[in-house]
C-alpha cells in the first residue's frame, strides 16, 4: 500500500535523511508536500524528483524563484506561513514535521487535525505548547512519533513497559563543540566555532543550540511534555561518543539502555516504518572495537540552560514559549556578533525574570493566539536585554 507522505523542513538536515530513505523504496510513497525556507533550489530538485503534489517555501519573497524552478512540472508551488498551514491540510498518512523553531507549531497541528500521523523533529512544539500538541492529538486520533534521537530511544526502551514503573529517564548529550573548553574560553567562542559539531551532522542554529546545551534543555522539556514524566525523574548525562542516546531505569533497578550510530535515519526510519522495524543504511556499532563509553554529569556552571529549563518546568504554563522564543532571539543575536556566546543564557535568564511575574501571561490557555502572543513578547524582552548586554 502506498503511504501519502509530507515532509515540513524538507531542505534541512532532518528532511533530507528522511528523503534519503523515501529515495530507496520511493515506490512505496507518494509526496505530497515539500517546505522549506531558502533553499529554493534543493527544495525544487527534490519536489521534482518525488513527483511532490505541492511545494511550498517559508519566504513569500522567494515564492516567483520556487514557480520558475519548477516549471513544466505539476507541482502546485506557495509561499507564507498560511501555505504551510494549506499544506498540512492535504491529506497524508504521515508527516514530519522538521521546520526548525517556533515555526513548527501550526503546521504540526493542522496535521494532527486531519488524523495524520505526526513524526516530530521539531522540539520546540512540545516545549512551547505540549499540553496544546497532545489534545489535539487525543481529540483527532492522531499518533505523535519522536524523532529527537534521545525521545525516539526512550519510545523504543519503553515498548511493552508500564510507564507506571519508571524510575528514572535519562537522555545523553554529546557536549557539543566546547565541551572540553574552559570556561574562559568558551567566553570568546565565535558563531563559526560554535556551530561545528564533532558527532552529528546539523544545522547550524541546532549545532550552536548544542554548543550552548540549549538544545538539551529543549529536550529535557520535551521528554517531561511527550512522556508526561515528573521533572525529578528526567537526568542528562554527557556522553561524548554519542552511541547511548537515552537510559530508562525501573523501580526494579533494571536499566534499558538504546545504542546507535550516530545517524538521524535511525530515529527517522523507525519513525517512518513503526510499528515494524525494517532495514536501514546506518552504521552498525562494534563494541568491542570501540572498548569503553565515557559518561560525565554536565556542568550547570558552564552550561546554565539546563537549569534554566528546570525553573521552566517548575513554573509550567507558557513558560515554555517564553523560553524558547528568548533562546531564539538570543541565538539571532549572537549569530549577528551583537553579544556574546555566554550572553545567551544570560539574555533567556533575565527574560524569565522579568516575564515570570506576569501571570496572567503565564497562565493564559494553552492556544495558538496566546503561544504566539507569549512568543512575541519573549522576544522583544530578549532583543532589548540583549542591546543592553551589548551596549
Amino acid at each position: 500500500m502506498v503511504r501519502r507522505v509530507s515532509i515540513f523542513g524538507a531542505t534541512g538536515s532532518i528532511g533530507q535523511s528522511t528523503i534519503d530513505l523515501i529515495r530507496r523504496n520511493r515506490d512505496a510513497y507518494q509526496i505530497v508536500a515539500l517546505t522549506g525556507g531558502q533553499n529554493i533550489d534543493r527544495l525544487a530538485r527534490d519536489a521534482i524528483d518525488l513527483n511532490a503534489q505541492a511545494a511550498v517555501t517559508s519566504d513569500p519573497a522567494r515564492l516567483e524563484d520556487l514557480r520558475a524552478a519548477v516549471s513544466g512540472h505539476q507541482i502546485d508551488v506557495s509561499a507564507g506561513a498560511d501555505a504551510l498551514i494549506t499544506a498540512a491540510q492535504r491529506p497524508a498518512d504521515w508527516v514530519m514535521s522538521a521546520i526548525v523553531g517556533a515555526a513548527g507549531l501550526a503546521p504540526g497541528i493542522e496535521a494532527l487535525k486531519h488524523g495524520t500521523t505526526l513524526a516530530l523533529a521539531n522540539k520546540e512544539s512540545l516545549v512551547t505548547a505540549g499540553p496544546l500538541l497532545m489534545a489535539e492529538a487525543r481529540a483527532h486520533g492522531a499518533r505523535i512519533l519522536p524523532v529527537d534521537s534521545e525521545h525516539s530511544a526512550v519510545f523504543q526502551a519503553l515498548v511493552g513497559e508500564d510507564i507506571a514503573a519508571v524510575e528514572k529517564v535519562i537522555i545523553t548529550a554529546s557536549g557539543g563543540a566546547f565541551r572540553d573548553w574552559s570556561l574562559d574560553r568558551i567566553a570568546t567562542a565565535t558563531p563559526e566555532q560554535a556551530a561545528t559539531h564533532p558527532n552529528w551532522d546539523m544545522g547550524q542554529r541546532i549545532t550552536i543550540d548544542s554548543a550552548s546545551m540549549f538544545n538539551k534543555a529543549l529536550e529535557l522539556i520535551e521528554t517531561k511534555e511527550f512522556f508526561g514524566i515528573d521533572p525529578a525523574q528526567i537526568d542528562v548525562l554527557v556522553h561524548p561518543q554519542s552511541l547511548v542516546h537515552a537510559l530508562v531505569g525501573f523501580r526494579d533497578g533494571a536499566v534499558m539502555a538504546h545504542l546507535g550510530a550516530p545517524d538521524m535515519r535511525h530515529a527517522i526510519g523507525y519513525a517512518l516504518h513503526w510499528p515494524d522495524r525494517r532495514d536501514l543504511p546506518v552504521e552498525r556499532i562494534d563494541l568491542a572495537r570501540i572498548g569503553q563509553l565515557q559518561f560525565a554529569a554536565p556542568d550547570d556552571t558552564r552550561f546554565p540552560a539546563l537549569r534554566l529549563a528546570r525553573d521552566v518546568m517548575d513554573t509550567g504554563g507558557l513558560s515554555g514559549a517564553i523560553f524558547n522564543a528568548a533562546k531564539e532571539a538570543a541565538l539571532d543575536d549572537f549569530i549577528a556578533r551583537r553579544i556574546a556566546f555566554l550572553d545567551m543564557a544570560r539574555v533567556v535568564e533575565q527574560v524569565l525574570t522579568d516575564l515570570s511575574g506576569d501571570r496572567r501571561l503565564i497562565n493564559a490557555a494553552f492556544t495558538l493566539d496566546n503561544v504566539a502572543n507569549a512568543d512575541q513578547i519573549a522576544r522583544v524582552k530578549a532583543h532589548e536585554v540583549a542591546a543592553r548586554l551589548n551596549g
